[in-house]
């Protein structure tokens, strides 16, 4: 059983076709999105028709929860660029369009091959806006889990890659599709990377195993997204994505 762990989208229609085409060569069984799906690029309409046609079970990460709870934002980031680009997608996006976002859950469990647990969520089982890190302390990292247990426990939100054994079981990041980070930012302008991440869990007769992939994304049909994009992030990641 090979389940493909995609995460933090953020609009970004070229990564997703590179990194959903992987998936299908490495020969996932299905596919599944931690969060973040449509805000902060330019083809939002596009990724959440992709997953829906897909069928793709998804969690509600933080930026998916600022599309229909706009107030929520200010408890998390008061920067103004990306205040007004969260305003940008939601005009974008019709009834129907909020209300699947709406319907994305908080948190998910799989049943893997020979009793094994791959337990999902955003940020935390506790948050969808705490970040769990390569070098959280553990004592921390249990406050985080909440007490929840699995044998593989993944979650997005950070933006970069992880996979981390927490008191025998494996904590994993798949990193981002459409905005993965060259190193943790804290809420500081991130320097973006080139390709496109996400995690394949294998599970069988009872082996689990966790790879963190990275793809090769069509730079030349990601600028020509931005080209026309109105954003007010466009500047940004044009400069980024030269």
């Amino acid at each position: 059983m090979r389940v493909a762990l995609i995460s933090d989208l953020h609009g970004n229609e070229a990564a997703l076709d590179a990194v959903l085409a992987d998936a299908a060569r490495a020969g996932a069984d299905r596919v599944v999105c931690l969060g973040d799906v449509a805000t902060l690029g330019p083809r939002p309409r596009e990724v959440l028709a992709r997953l829906r046609a897909l069928g793709c079970e998804c969690i509600l990460g933080n930026h998916d929860e600022f599309l229909f709870n706009a107030p929520l934002i200010h408890s998390y980031s008061e920067a103004q660029v990306i205040v007004d680009a969260v305003d940008w997608c939601r005009a974008q996006l019709s009834a129907d369009e909020l209300a699947f976002v709406r319907s994305f859950k908080s948190e998910s469990s799989i049943a893997l091959d020979g009793g094994a647990t791959l337990l999902l969520f955003h940020g935390s089982p506790r948050s969808h806006m705490e970040d769990l890190l390569a070098t959280t302390p553990p004592d921390e990292l249990d406050r985080f889990l909440d007490g929840r247990a699995a044998t593989v426990m993944a979650g997005g939100h950070t933006h970069v890659q992880m996979a981390r054994q927490h008191r025998g079981m494996l904590l994993v990041n798949p990193g981002s599709v459409g905005l993965p980070f060259k190193e943790y930012v804290a809420g500081k302008t991130p320097t973006l990377m080139g390709h496109a991440e996400y995690a394949l869990v294998e599970s069988q007769n009872g082996a689990v195993g966790v790879n963190l992939r990275r793809v090769a994304v069509d730079g030349r049909a990601h600028r020509a997204s931005l080209e026309h994009w109105d954003s007010p992030l466009r500047a940004m990641l044009m400069q980024q994505y030269v």
